[in-house]
């Protein structure tokens, strides 16, 4: 910042400051995030509504979301569950974002769900799960869909198909990370775009 001050407008020098300026930025964030990602233990749970949480984040993405895209919501659940309200606002984010990713270009529908589930008895138990009461939150688009040679990684720290400067592969990581952290489970199903 010093240096862009104190450089000669529009030239080389300038451009490459300015580079420099936002590599760090983007250094700044990543750091933040494995921060994040690697205190998630530490973070305190207490009961809270995710319906209500949903809502919030909703109103926030609403604003840059591309006028193509059209969200829709289907929230089933008042339930209360134990956990972070931060953290939760975090996944919903990364989640609608992706998706909203996913359809920049040709437009379509973000779908938000959230419903009670109860597993065991004649409903068949999730791999990694036990016999109980869950939430389930389901996040769909209509976007491009995901390379099948990605899915398996897509979780991965550090992974990502974005430009660079569109993202650091920190954001599904986190993700799952804060899901498994709740003694829950993240899965993925994509169907690539033929287009």
């Amino acid at each position: 910042e010093l240096g862009l001050d104190e450089v000669e407008k529009s030239s080389n020098m300038e451009d490459n400051l300015q580079e420099i300026y936002a590599g760090g930025l983007r250094a700044k964030d990543i750091v933040s995030q494995i921060l994040a990602f690697a205190r998630q233990s530490d973070i305190e749970k207490k009961a809270i509504r995710v319906d209500v949480i949903i809502t919030e984040a909703l109103k926030l993405i609403l604003p840059s979301t591309p006028s193509t895209i059209e969200i829709k919501q289907e929230i089933e659940s008042s339930s209360l569950i134990m956990g972070n309200a931060t953290q939760i606002h975090q996944i919903i984010m990364n989640l609608c974002t992706n998706a909203a990713h996913a359809m920049q270009d040709s437009g379509g529908v973000m779908e938000v769900a959230l419903k009670d589930v109860l597993f065991g008895g004649k409903v068949v138990v999730p791999k990694g799960l036990n016999k109980g009461k869950y939430m389930e939150l389901t996040i769909s688009d209509t976007g491009c869909g995901i390379n099948p040679d990605y899915i398996e990684s897509i979780f991965d720290p550090y992974f990502t198909t974005k430009e660079t400067g569109q993202g650091t592969g920190m954001g599904l990581a986190m993700v799952s990370g804060i899901v498994d952290s709740y003694g829950g489970s993240i899965t993925v199903e994509s169907t690539p775009s033929t287009k």
